[in-house]
């Protein structure tokens, strides 16, 4: 049996979650009631909870020269992952808070970044790596 990830995290509004993380992200959805809705990012169970006072951004981290929005989730994908779903964002006009790039080049932890929010304002950051082996080498 594989283990799944698990995250409930706060929205302001469920419907205009259902279509971002449904539509715009391509998560299916699961099970739902009038306070929350779980969806399938990327084989991980998410939940999104109704609860406006307690969505957005509380501080930011440099990061690489980036300024890193906290708290913020999302999934380490493959490479070819990782394109494919940047360009699938851009597609949809999803804007960048730090836009796709390559963070640490050259360096052991090289990988590929994006961060935006969602409608609530909760930060997200995908990563890629061309190599998983990388993602917890010193």
């Amino acid at each position: 049996m594989n283990n799944l990830f698990h995250l409930a995290f706060p929205v302001k509004d469920l419907e205009e979650s259902r279509v971002f993380y449904g539509e715009i992200l391509g998560c299916e959805e699961g099970r739902s009631s009038d306070e929350w809705i779980d969806f399938n990012l990327f084989g991980h169970q998410i939940v999104a909870h109704l609860a406006p006072e307690a969505v957005g951004i509380k501080h930011k981290n440099e990061v690489d020269a980036d300024h890193v929005p906290i708290p913020h989730f999302g999934i380490v994908l493959e490479m070819e992952n990782f394109k494919a779903f940047a360009q699938r964002l851009q597609i949809n006009g999803v804007e960048f808070v730090i836009e796709p790039k390559i963070r640490f080049a050259g360096e052991v932890g090289e990988q590929a970044t994006m961060f935006f929010l969602d409608p609530s304002g909760n930060a997200l950051e995908f990563k890629g790596f061309a190599d998983f082996s990388n993602v917890f080498a010193k």
